[in-house]
Formats: C-alpha cells, structure tokens, sequence
C-alpha cells in the first residue's frame, strides 16, 4: 500500500475501545504482535488490496460494501484507496471502533449495525462485496448471499472467505485435527486446551457445532445455486506463477512439484483435506 496519511486521533484511543475485544485470545504465543495488528489493520491490508485489483481493477471510485467489517481494518484500508465504503456490522462495539478508526484519518464510512441476512440497501448499487471471516458465523449463509446478490451490480464481485470443514487447524481454536473429530468430541477438546471463548466480550458468542463450514465443492454448489460463480483466487494466483508460500520448505517443494507437472494436483489435495480457509472471488451471473 503507499504511504498512510497521518492519524488524527492518537493509537491509544482506539487501543482502549480494542483491548477489551483481545483478552480471551491471550493464551496465543503470539500475542504481542497480533494485537500489534489489531490497533493498526489498515497498514496490513496491501495483499487483500492486491488480491481484489486482479479481479476489479482500481479502486478509485467504487461502491464498496464491507459486511462483517470487524474492527474496520480494511474498510478504512479500502476508502484511502479511493473506494467509497460502506460498512454493514452486527458486533455494536465493533461498529463504533470502525468509525474510531475512520475518524483518525478524517474519512466519512458510513457504519450500519445489522445482520447480513437483512441488507438495509437498495438493489444492484455495488460494484463489489467484501465479506471476509462471516459466513461461519451467520444464521441462515443462504439469506445472506441472497442479499448480496440483491445489492450487487450486474457482474458485480463478492469476495469471500470461507472455512474448509476438513481444516488440519481450526483458524478460530488454532488446534490441530479438530475438524476431524466429531463436533461434540471437539468442544471437548476446546474447553479442555483453555480455547473456549465463554469469558470473552461477545455476547452471541457460538459453539464450533454452531458455525458453517464446508468443503470446496459444497461452497461452490451453494454459491451457484445463489447465482454467483466461483473463482478460487489462490488456485489462480498459483497458475500464474503469483502464490507464494510464506515458509521457505514449501517454496522447494512447490518448485519441484512445478517442474513436474504437478503444482495444481498437489495444491487441490492440499484445499481438499489441510486447507484452513478458502479465498474466494464470485461474480454474480444471471443478472
């Protein structure tokens, strides 16, 4: 991302309405650095901002709904980039730190606190969705793509992520083969590891058996059968020569798996049975 303009409201306001959502996440080793992260998310969004230019070009310019913002990180990300954001949220909190952290940089988002089933917009006004790390945790997932494609333009974008039901570690517990385990067994385990978010802040917080996984196929069945078609952006990245592993053992053996032929298979198994999370670009078709 290029150079942020400076804040205008100092980090440590928005780090007294944030500390409060972090400390049942203090048993992570990594701790220190992640809430690092958490106070300054919008200097951490250049790979998401790359990743959606592939697909939608610049941002200048464009409708942009973030729904399930979070904490706002790439949604003032987003509107410095030159998008025009909107932000649709069900955490309250959450909603006034997106604006706490929009007003540092004197930006004017719009934040409405609602449910993703029930968009408060009109039809076919956005050029793209972003809906990073929700559709686990909606009620009805099949509501909330209704939605989008409602308030989508036509061919307009909604990327997504979503949580790969065989996942070798769980991206919310962060324990190793709990996606194989059956789901009574495996809330077992999370209370037993000192993992169970009872003592956090949320109120709606949910059970793992509550939340929505699937396996790659599934999602796709569920998104064309909402009018979307589905583009896996990591799969595409990597037949270009763009995806990049962060751990410098893969990088040898994805070169080698490259030079014979075999990149794409090996990668395909790995989102079918290891895979945390898929990184999803869907284009609304039919329209």
């Amino acid at each position: 991302m290029s150079e942020l303009p400076p804040a205008q409201i100092p980090i440590e306001v928005l780090a007294a309405a944030i500390d409060p959502w972090l400390q049942h996440m203090t048993w992570r080793r990594d701790y220190v650095t992640w809430r690092e992260r958490r106070l300054y998310q919008e200097h951490h969004q250049g790979e998401r901002i790359a990743q959606i230019s592939h697909y939608a070009g610049s941002f200048v310019g464009k409708e942009l709904l973030d729904l399930g913002a979070g904490m706002g990180g790439f949604a003032v990300a987003a509107a410095l980039g030159g998008a025009h954001v909107h932000v649709s949220e069900y955490n309250h909190p959450y909603c006034e730190i997106i604006r706490l952290r929009a007003d540092r940089y004197g930006l004017d988002v719009p934040v409405l606190n609602g449910a993703g089933e029930h968009l408060p917009y009109a039809d076919g006004i956005f050029d793209m969705v972003v809906c990073w790390d929700v559709i686990e945790h909606v009620q009805v997932p099949s509501a909330m793509l209704d939605e989008i494609y409602r308030v989508l333009k036509p061919g307009g974008l909604l990327f997504l992520t979503a949580i790969n039901r065989r996942a070798w570690v769980d991206p919310h517990y962060h324990i190793r083969g709990l996606n194989w385990l059956p789901r009574s067994l495996a809330e077992w385990s999370i209370t037993w590891r000192g993992r169970s978010k009872d003592s956090s802040q949320f109120t709606d917080m949910q059970q793992l058996s509550e939340m929505h996984y699937y396996d790659f196929p599934a999602f796709c069945q569920l998104a064309l059968a909402h009018g979307f078609s589905t583009r896996d952006m990591n799969e595409d990245a990597l037949l270009v020569g763009n995806f990049v592993s962060k751990k410098p053992s893969r990088i040898k053996i994805r070169s080698f798996l490259r030079a014979v032929g075999l990149e794409r298979f090996a990668y395909r198994i790995q989102r079918a049975w290891y895979t945390g999370m898929f990184e999803l670009a869907l284009r609304k078709e039919g329209a």
